[in-house]
């Protein structure tokens, strides 16, 4: 068995998502656990560590013992024992990163949203397509445990006919006037890439594809709850971007999706997302990591009556789907099929025409809010 390694230039690592799920998560534990199995031999990933701060970038590279990091992109992107680039910077920085990569003749693989229109993202998409390089973009959502459990469900039969969909995500996400907020103010600039639509949109579209099949028709309302937060530097600003979105979406056979994505909404629930599917033989709800499922022969038997208490715990009607298996940091799972699909050609759903059709979705979700219509989504 040979063993190889793939240079992999990591650009936004000083972020948190960057940071936690992509560097210590993915390609460090990636390392730690000998890489990855491809065919008969096995795939290191060497992380280059790119970014803009030279302090931070040193103390991370001191703090897990890498040698190799820079501020300077072109270099990176010039250095021949790179294969791989990935993006996790700010939205409006991705598109001259990724398309400077892709001259460069590396292989790209990049946070959501890919770019801030679907214009912008198809053309990445052919122009990767023309210069012969493999393009990929995260959709973290199917890797949970949770979902990938739902999907198990779905893939047995258990529903029945799906009949609809519906999804809560969100936190209290603080001001920063008196508590931090839990994350950067950029999200609440539209001129910056922020807002919710933008953000989730992306998820629900290739969860929803990737479950039940691809999204026909939206009707959304994007709103701005808190008009006002507070800067990394305690500054108030103004935000521009929607903090919140209400948005109904529709797929083949009539199933219907409500889902509710917020910044400005406090949590309870037992996850902070979770997505209820019902069908005519059951129902079930995922989580991040937990699903639980009802049957139809023990679905109670209420009946409305509001001036008597229920007698039913509702809760204790639900079973716990279990593991049946190992559940490994879908960021992760991710990584793995990228680089195999890198090394080798193996499959990989999620490339940058994935990329489009969610940052679509985003826009016509938007395109809906503003003018108050249905909008069907091009096949």
């Amino acid at each position: 068995m040979a063993v190889r390694t793939i240079g992999v230039a990591l650009n936004g690592v000083t972020g948190r998502m960057g940071y936690r799920q992509h560097l210590v998560r993915s390609i460090l534990a990636l390392r730690e656990r000998g890489g990855v199995r491809v065919g008969d031999d096995v795939l290191v990933p060497e992380p280059l560590l790119v970014g803009r701060n030279a302090a931070k970038l040193k103390e991370i590279a001191e703090r897990h013992d890498l040698p190799r990091w820079t501020t300077d992109l072109d270099a990176a992107l010039g250095d021949p024992d790179v294969s791989v680039y990935f993006d996790a910077q700010v939205t409006s920085a991705h598109v001259s990163a990724l398309t400077a990569a892709i001259d460069a003749g590396k292989h790209v693989y990049s946070e959501k949203p890919v770019a801030a229109t679907p214009e912008e993202v198809l053309g990445l998409a052919r122009h990767a397509d023309a210069a012969g390089v493999r393009h990929g973009v995260v959709a973290d959502k199917l890797y949970l445990p949770g979902i990938r459990k739902l999907k198990r469900l779905l893939d047995g039969g258990f529903f029945g006919r799906v009949l609809s969909v519906r999804g809560e995500f969100g936190y209290w996400v603080f001001e920063g006037d008196w508590q931090s907020a839990q994350r950067p103010s950029w999200n609440y600039r539209a001129e910056d890439g922020g807002g919710i639509v933008v953000d989730m949109f992306c998820h629900w579209s290739y969860l929803l594809e990737g479950l039940l099949g691809p999204v026909e028709a939206v009707t959304a309302r994007a709103v701005t709850h808190i008009p006002t937060r507070w800067d990394e530097n305690g500054e108030p600003y103004a935000a521009t971007a929607d903090d919140s979105a209400y948005a109904i979406f529709e797929m083949a056979g009539g199933v219907v999706a409500q889902v509710n994505s917020s910044w400005a909404v406090r949590v309870r629930r037992d996850e902070l997302v979770e997505f209820q599917v019902d069908g005519t033989l059951g129902s079930a709800v995922a989580g991040l990591r937990n699903c639980v499922v009802q049957p139809r022969s023990i679905t109670p038997k209420p009946v409305w009556d509001p001036d008597v208490p229920s007698s039913i715990d509702f809760r204790a009607q639900w079973q716990d789907v279990p593991d049946n298996e190992v559940f490994d940091n879908g960021f992760m799972v991710q990584w793995e099929e990228f680089l195999k699909h890198v090394a080798v050609g193996a499959p990989f759903a999620h490339d940058f025409h994935s990329g489009v059709r969610g940052v679509r979705l985003a826009a016509l979700g938007l395109e809906s809010s503003r003018t108050g219509r249905r909008i069907e989504v091009p096949a």
